[in-house]
């Protein structure tokens, strides 16, 4: 008995909602405004909008290249002109670190130094290889990310 009482108050609502659907459908005869002409709004943009409105301008878009601001980026005394030293220096303090006898040149063991400290650090049952739990303790770890709003 309860599910004939459900299925037709069911059925009522259903009825229901496709007749507010129905009427609340808007018919093309109610009058509505027309769309505005592109010449109109054209010049309503380029300032013969409303007196007294200021004219949109739109913002200028940037007109560098990826080479330019490239080039910007590596051109630290910004005159224009790019010299080796300045192409250099960014990549000094990292074969510094690399570089641990302070000879100017790398060896091999200096350039594989962090990585084979890195590999006898995580094997830590001496075996010689790394099993799936000992590699996945090599992993970065994740650095965090700063908050995208001045709102913390």
């Amino acid at each position: 008995m309860m599910r004939i009482a459900i299925g037709s108050g069911a059925a009522v609502l259903l009825v229901l909602a496709m007749v507010f659907f129905w009427k609340s459908r808007a018919s093309a005869d109610e009058g509505l405004p027309a769309a505005p002409e592109a010449a109109a709004v054209a010049a309503s943009i380029s300032g013969g909008g409303l007196p007294g409105t200021p004219a949109f301008v739109p913002p200028e878009a940037s007109q560098r290249s990826k080479d330019e601001r490239r080039f910007a980026r590596a051109d630290r005394n910004r005159d224009g002109r790019l010299v080796l030293a300045e192409l250099i220096e960014p990549r000094r303090k990292a074969f510094a670190k690399l570089d641990k006898d302070g000879s100017g040149q790398l060896s091999f063991e200096e350039w594989t130094g962090r990585t084979s400290a890195r590999f006898a650090e995580a094997d830590s049952d001496h075996s010689g290889w790394l099993n799936q739990a000992e590699y996945a303790s090599t992993a970065p770890k994740p650095k965090p990310r700063a908050a995208r709003c001045g709102c913390s």
